[in-house]
């Protein structure tokens, strides 16, 4: 007996729903993601596009520059502040511009003369206003001149030193030997009237050169008479003192 031929089933003409379902699927739930993460960003995003509205329409946000020296403390009466301009100008400026308004004589007469530069001040006075001659005594007028000096260099912090100077003709007496003591015993001179004016002892110091550092030549009266000098020192550093190195316990 012949056997039967098996019946084929009917092919199925949808199975490519199944592939589509799952892809729909997949594209859903990627859809599901990026909309978590979008609804978690959205307040980030909410701030930073108000900061750039804040930044872009507001009308009053221009940069204003800083006054300097026109305003005053708000809250301080009669408009005092501890940032006055005064206390932020340059000390030495100050100092050279008081002298020039309390010595103006004595610079049209070639016999006060100012010199300054990054580092330091420099005051020189011709020795005939301070002392007579050959002598570290000063005048009775030297302390009238010291004493106004005085007053303008007490405010402040900065470092002077006191130099003296001769000319070249020697000396030889019981108080001064040589130049060299007699240079010494003026700048000290005017070092002790400055500490009895209101200046800091600590601040201050003397130095003697004698006749070793002229200005104008000694062949002359007129030379010798401006090498016969002292010279004020007022240094920008206000921490430039040494300190003497102590011994250990």
């Amino acid at each position: 007996m012949a056997r039967r031929r098996r019946q084929e089933d009917p092919p199925n003409h949808e199975r490519w729903m199944v592939s589509y379902a799952d892809f729909i699927t997949l594209l859903f739930a990627f859809f599901v993601v990026m909309y978590s993460i979008s609804s978690v960003n959205e307040g980030k995003y909410k701030i930073l596009s108000d900061a750039l509205d804040g930044v872009f329409n507001q009308q009053e946000r221009s940069i204003k520059p800083i006054p300097v020296g026109d305003e005053r403390v708000r809250g301080i009466e009669g408009g005092n502040s501890d940032f006055d301009e005064a206390d932020e100008r340059d000390p030495l400026e100050m100092i050279a511009e008081n002298i020039q308004g309390e010595f103006a004589n004595l610079m049209g007469d070639g016999q006060l003369h100012i010199r300054a530069n990054e580092m330091w001040l420099e005051l020189e006075l011709s020795s005939s206003l301070l002392f007579p001659s050959a002598d570290a005594i000063p005048h009775q007028e030297a302390f009238e001149i010291i004493e106004k000096i005085a007053k303008i260099l007490a405010p402040y912090e900065n470092p002077v030193q006191v130099e003296g100077f001769t000319d070249n003709l020697p000396i030889n007496t019981k108080a001064y030997p040589t130049n060299w003591e007699l240079s010494a015993h003026r700048a000290a001179s005017i070092v002790r009237m400055l500490a009895m004016d209101g200046v800091k002892p600590s601040r201050l110091a003397a130095v003697g050169y004698g006749e070793h550092h002229p200005i104008a030549s000694n062949a002359t009266a007129e030379g010798r008479a401006r090498n016969r000098r002292v010279v004020l020192i007022i240094s920008r550093n206000t921490e430039g003192r040494h300190e003497p190195v102590r011994a250990r316990d």
